[in-house]
């Protein structure tokens, strides 16, 4: 049964801890057996990738790892015209706001005459992984493709496993619509450690994004270094802050959307209502039947839910803070004000008519959060996350000779004599 916590129960302060110190993910010794595949994609590139392939997702690709842009451009042809059209739709609002994000470089010239600036540029290739299988998620293509593309990264690729030679048109269509030419029919670590390293048929990229199962995930952790990555995602989760006028069947719908994902996410409801409490895991009991994920979802829920009953919402920022999550919804008569004294959340839903699975496809922020507390320390993917900055720094003599000093100074502090000189012989010839 889903964890019940009460602020006001005797030691409420220790279970919380223990509530969310737990762990979740799923603790697969799987570092060993990454780092072979890696190792051996470095040494065989292409002739790794196939075996691996042919094992794992049981097909023969060495006939060509890359999927045919003639494949690609009939995926649209071969779904249905309303999934089409709700692509776009998401495709459209993901790109508006995803444009808002990119950085502007700055100059000027201080007081001393030195001029100052900075400016930014997109990574030459990212790589965005994408699951296939079960686990196919077209929305996940946009998340990851559109701001990369709206960074003007020039060369975007997509890694896609197709087990048994099954494709996910609806995957390849989002590819297609979100300017994605490049698509290579590979997955798992062997998928990653080609992106990063390159093979024969793949050249290296500069950063990879993407979900991906365990092997995926460590496979991302191994090659970071060498290439830049997005997060080390864990499951999925979201809290629900709602007081007693919220209709019950809302948000049951709300926390089970996310227990749906995997066995290791959690749902967890903050309210200032008994009532409601009882009613909203009345109604998951009921919803849980009709569900087709039915048994993922009550595993999740079961394990790893929670109804925590607060005295006041204030205080329940507190606690929201403390959790960290990666979706936070604020069910409350005034879901501003609530926000305004939380800090840490991948990405807040405002009021009783915003669930979070409309952020998941169509609002336009991005889906990719951090997970596991991290949103303490990180942010969601955006167009930042495929630029990176480059200072930049010019002095004529005159500057030089205003700063040079304390330079020189510092320097040679530091016992790095030749840091002094190189200022120091410019000095010198003044």
């Amino acid at each position: 049964m889903p964890l019940r916590l009460s602020l006001k129960a005797p030691g409420f302060s220790e279970d919380f801890d223990a509530f969310i110190e737990r762990r979740r993910d799923v603790a697969e010794d799987v570092s060993g057996i990454v780092s072979d595949i890696i190792a051996d994609v470095r040494t065989r590139g292409d002739a790794a990738v196939i075996d691996y392939t042919s094992r794992f997702d049981r097909l023969d690709v060495s006939g060509g790892l890359r999927l045919d842009s003639a494949l690609i451009e009939a995926a649209r042809d071969a779904c249905p015209q309303d999934q089409i059209e709700a692509l776009e739709i998401a495709a459209t609002r993901i790109r508006a706001f995803h444009e808002r994000q990119k950085p502007d470089g700055f100059s000027f010239t201080d007081a001393d005459g030195v001029r100052l600036g900075a400016r930014w540029t997109p990574v030459s290739a990212a790589g965005i992984y994408v699951p296939g299988g079960t686990a196919a998620y077209p929305s996940s293509v946009l998340m990851n493709a559109i701001p990369a593309m709206v960074a003007g990264v020039p060369r975007v690729v997509m890694a896609v496993p197709t087990p048994d030679g099954d494709t996910n048109p609806l995957v390849l269509a989002a590819a297609h619509l979100a300017g994605v030419e490049e698509v290579y029919r590979i997955g798992g670590a062997q998928a990653v450690a080609a992106l990063a390293f390159g093979t024969e048929t793949i050249d290296p990229v500069d950063k990879i994004t993407g979900p991906g199962n365990a092997f995926v995930a460590e496979a991302k952790r191994q090659v970071f270094g060498t290439v830049g990555i997005d997060m080390i995602a864990g499951p999925s989760e979201i809290l629900v802050v709602a007081d007693a006028e919220n209709d019950p069947a809302w948000i049951a719908a709300d926390l089970l959307s996310q227990a749906e994902h995997d066995t290791s996410s959690q749902s967890v409801l903050i309210t200032d209502s008994g009532a409601l409490a009882d009613a909203v895991a009345d109604e998951i009991e009921s919803l849980l039947g009709a569900l087709p994920r039915r048994d993922i979802a009550r595993q999740s829920w079961e394990d790893h839910g929670a109804i925590i009953l607060a005295d006041d919402l204030e205080r329940a920022a507190r606690l929201v803070d403390r959790i960290a999550p990666e979706h936070l919804e604020l069910a409350v008569e005034n879901p501003d004000a609530l926000a305004a004294n939380i800090t840490h959340a991948g990405a807040i839903f405002l009021g009783r008519h915003t669930p979070e699975a409309i952020g998941d496809y169509v609002a336009g922020p991005n889906h990719v959060l951090p997970t596991a507390q991290s949103a303490r320390f990180s942010s969601g993917l955006g167009v930042i996350d495929f630029m990176k900055r480059t200072t930049m720094v010019s002095c004529d003599a005159e500057a030089l000779s205003r700063i040079g000093h304390a330079a020189v100074t510092l320097a040679k502090a530091e016992g790095l004599d030749a840091h002094a000189r190189s200022v120091s012989v410019r000095l010198n010839k003044r």
